[in-house]
């Protein structure tokens, strides 16, 4: 959704009875894109110089990886709309009615309460799913070569099936991210640190979080794959843009006592690696943008952030 774009949405985020689900078959764009193969052999996971060690993003280690092949471009809302007017698959935002959005995608975001959460910046918003982003009177029609997003694990699980792939290792994202740089590169460009006027090299957020985005980039939401440029490798959208599914749980590798009590929790929520940051991150709240971090995402998550790109065996 471009920053300086009229917005169209949801007139407030409640529930529209009379709403019926989109003909997403008009949509069906069944290409996908190119993809980039990777040798395999001996890679690493992590980083020397972990930002936020909580999350397990340190303990550089050698990992051994085998051949692998991987898309391009995450999968955008018109690929999916090809999977699903070729399956009839429903979401699981579709299925549980709702979903959340960032507030300051809604049409008007001072109209929904605030809440007393402690990320108020989410709104549960009925009828939110992929194809209607910020719920009833929303769509993708503008969006077509955007990041899907309100996908769950089981959801991009599903479509990497149907393409004949599947989700990633935390190490083989990394590895793709990197793009054939050497040594420990924080981001998939090297080194230099995005700023909030000059540098822009990916769909982060600018300015202060959440309530002011000087959408310096040009994007207040998801931006088109190719908006920003490509890794060594010619891989779109690693950083930022939309968080990305991965088939490895989260887990912290640390032995501590703190550590095997988050291990403990992280099972018990079936939590799952995300990679790469969204539209929302920046260094100020969420520095997650970088190569080697992560976050764990409950499997049943599906926000308008969160996407996923197809992976192969080669």
């Amino acid at each position: 959704m471009a920053c300086c774009a009229n917005r169209v949405g949801l007139a407030h985020a409640g529930t529209d009875g009379d709403a019926k689900a989109p003909d997403v078959t008009h949509l069906a764009d069944s290409r996908p894109p190119a993809r980039v193969a990777f040798k395999g052999g001996v890679s690493h996971v992590g980083t020397s110089d972990p930002a936020i060690p909580a999350d397990g993003e340190g303990l550089l280690r050698k990992v051994r990886l085998k051949p692998f092949l991987v898309d391009v471009a995450p999968v955008t809302n018109a690929r999916f709309a090809a999977f699903v007017a070729d399956t009839g698959y429903v979401t699981l935002s579709e299925r549980l009615g709702w979903g959340p959005v960032f507030r300051g995608l809604l049409p008007d975001p001072q109209a929904v309460p605030p809440s007393d959460s402690p990320t108020p910046w989410w709104v549960i918003c009925d009828g939110a799913a992929w194809s209607t982003p910020e719920g009833p009177g929303s769509d993708v029609a503008d969006r077509l070569d955007h990041p899907v997003t309100h996908i769950s694990w089981e959801d991009a699980k599903a479509f990497a099936a149907w393409a004949g792939g599947r989700l990633p290792t935390e190490a083989e994202w990394e590895h793709a991210a990197r793009g054939g740089l050497n040594g420990d590169p924080r981001f998939p460009w090297g080194e230099q640190e995005p700023d909030d006027v000059d540098f822009l090299p990916a769909n982060i957020w600018q300015g202060r979080f959440p309530d002011r985005n000087s959408c310096a980039d040009g994007w207040l939401g998801t931006s088109p794959v190719g908006a920003f440029p490509p890794n060594e490798s010619g891989i779109w959208d690693m950083i930022g843009n939309v968080w990305e599914w991965t088939a490895d749980p989260f887990l912290i590798r640390s032995q501590t006592k703190s550590a095997k009590q988050r291990n403990a929790s992280a099972r018990a929520a079936r939590l799952k690696v995300t990679k790469g940051g969204s539209f929302l991150c920046h260094k100020s709240y969420c520095y997650r943008y970088r190569i080697a971090a992560r976050s764990g995402t409950a499997l049943d998550s599906g926000a308008s952030n969160t996407g996923f790109r197809v992976f192969y065996d080669r």
